[in-house]
Order: structure tokens, then sequence, then C-alpha cells
């Protein structure tokens, strides 16, 4: 069964209490109705990730802090370190600020991002957790819309040399017993169904290269984010609950037009503000089996931060699904009556 509703503190953390620590943090989302936090490692206001890794003890501590207030550790997040496992020499600058200063090259931030994910992988084993949220990183975006042409071959070695740099995280997750769940999202090599597959082919149709399903990410693209649950739930390891729309005219599109997000035709928006039909995801992934959180994302350009949150666990919670135990129309219990069926086919 589904669990939830949980809150992801990444929008959240701020140098102000109560957000300023994670105990306190615990309690503020435990005060909203939430019962789960999705920790983003890189904020040490979170908790030191090394220390994480190398210690069950401090692992316990972190655990036993959420649990004093009534919330779950859902999952450790390195959407930021996974982006710098692969990153293209042109986007150094502008990935900097996800990096200490020292980390000054796509090199460096490769080296830098893969030991994150490595001790995220091993805390979440600590901790006893089965999904690690994160981005595969990107050597291609900058080639996503086709002009001038890709050279012949980019797209398999683009591929290849991301299997090259994810197999070795894979194989670790896999001795830690963790899966990666990989976001699909635009500025991600893997931002499609078609590209997640190219991945999947890449690294052998690894069992620990999973998915999280972020819906918000499918709107903006014009993607059918019903059917892609159909196609990838047996893949689908977390799950953000982050609303959008796409409203586009005659100004602006897909891509934008580098405007702010208000202007922009696609938008994330707060949950339940936007046009996602949640009612048909929850059902679908009732219907598939999940049983992973269901987390809120907020992450609105109207909407403060603090009512989107506050509005979040109600609404998460109105769409949870607890799964029938036997068929509406079930009014013989299900056993096979032999002599029944043969009456009802007209046999003897």
């Amino acid at each position: 069964m589904m669990k939830g509703p949980g809150i992801f503190l990444a929008q959240f953390m701020s140098d102000d209490a109560p957000l300023n620590r994670f105990d306190t943090a615990c309690g503020w989302a435990a005060g909203l109705g939430y019962n789960g936090v999705q920790v983003p490692t890189w904020d040490g206001r979170c908790m030191d990730l090394q220390k994480a890794a190398e210690s069950k003890d401090y692992c316990d501590e972190l655990k036993g802090q959420a649990q004093e207030h009534g919330v779950t550790i859902t999952e450790l997040s390195t959407h930021l370190q996974g982006q710098l496992v692969a990153v293209h020499p042109a986007y150094v600058s502008m990935f900097q600020c996800f990096a200490p200063d020292h980390v000054d090259t796509a090199e460096k931030m490769h080296e830098y991002g893969s030991q994150q994910v490595k001790w995220c992988l091993k805390a979440s084993q600590n901790m006893g957790l089965n999904a690690m949220p994160t981005f595969p990183g990107a050597l291609m975006w900058h080639t996503v819309y086709p002009w001038p042409q890709r050279p012949a071959g980019l797209v398999d070695e683009g591929f290849k040399e991301l299997a090259r740099r994810w197999r070795p995280l894979l194989d670790y997750a896999d001795e830690c017993g963790v899966d990666c769940a990989f976001e699909v999202h635009p500025g991600e090599d893997i931002h499609d169904g078609a590209s997640y597959e190219a991945f999947l082919a890449a690294v052998d149709g690894h069992a620990r290269a999973c998915l999280l399903y972020d819906p918000s990410h499918f709107v903006l693209q014009q993607l059918d984010y019903l059917e892609f649950i159909d196609l990838y739930h047996d893949r689908i390891k977390a799950f953000h609950v982050k609303d959008a729309e796409f409203r586009p005219d005659r100004w602006v599109g897909v891509y934008g037009g580098y405007q702010p997000w208000k202007d922009r035709a696609g938008r994330f928006r707060s949950t339940g503000d936007g046009e996602v039909d949640f009612a048909g995801i929850f059902t679908l992934l009732t219907k598939y089996g999940y049983d992973g959180w269901a987390v809120l994302e907020w992450e609105c350009c109207f909407k403060d931060g603090q009512q989107g949150a506050e509005e979040g666990a109600p609404f998460i919670a109105a769409h949870m699904i607890t799964p029938a135990g036997k068929a509406f129309d079930d009014f013989a219990g299900g056993e096979v009556d032999q002599i029944a069926v043969r009456k009802a086919l007209g046999l003897d």
C-alpha cells in the first residue's frame, strides 16, 4: 500500500527557525499533517552525508529525531550530486553552486558527484531505505533540439558514456540493496521514455536503474503521464506529487521564450492548482501495487511555500487509496464452484 503524505524538505530549509535544523523541520512537517520527510542530502542543515555513510549510529540518531516528531525519513535525495556525475564542460560555471569551490572542472564534478552518490547509497542502506531519488546528469542536453544537426553517432556515444559513469554506481546500489530512482526531467539526458530506454539499454537493463515519477515534467513536455505509468510501473520506486499547467498562446510555447516562470506557457503550480489528473495517477499506482511514498515537492511561481505546504498534506491524504480486499461484485467469495459453473454454461 502507498505511504504518505510525505514532503521533500529541499525547497523549505532556510536559515530561519524552525527550518534551520533537521529535528525542528521534522516537527514543522508533522504539525502540517505529514508523516514522512524526504531529505536533501546536500543540505548540511539536514545531515552530514559522509558521516551517515560511515556511521549507522548517526543514521539511527537522525531516524530517532524524525520519529520523536512523528515522522519517518522516506528517502535520501541526491538530485544535485547526481547531476554532477555527468556535466558537459560548457555547464561547469552554472553548476559550480552545486559543489565546493575547489570542485571546478567537469572531471572533478564527476568524481565529487560519484562519491556523494555512493555515500548516499550506503547511508540509505544504514537507514533501511530502499530507494534514492536522483538525477543522472547530462552530456547531450545542448543537442536536444538538433540544429545544427547532431553528428552521426553522438546519441549512442552519449548514452555509452552516461552508462560508463553510472554502471559502477548502479552495481554499488545493488550491493546496498537500494534502487537509483532517476527523475525524468528536462535538462537531464533521461527526460522521457525514449531516453530512459536508451539509458536502460546501455546499462544492460540494470535492475537498480529505476525511476522517480513526477507528472509535472510530463505536462511541460506534453507527454502522456498516465500511459507512462502503464509502461514503466515496475520501475517506479519514488513519487513526487507536483502540479503543473501548460497554457500556450501566440507569444510563448513549450520553450518558454526565456521568460520568468510566471510568463511561461508551462509552469509549475502548487498542488491542486494545476491541471494534473492526480485521481488518475493515484488510481494507476494503486492498480500496479506501488508501495513507496507519495511525497509533496512544492514549486510554484505564484503561491507562498508555507501555504503550499499547508495545503499539500490534506491534498495527498484525500487522494490516498486503500486497495480493495475483494472485488465489489464478488458475492460468492471468489471460490470456484464447479457445479455452479457447469450449470451456468448449460452443462450437466
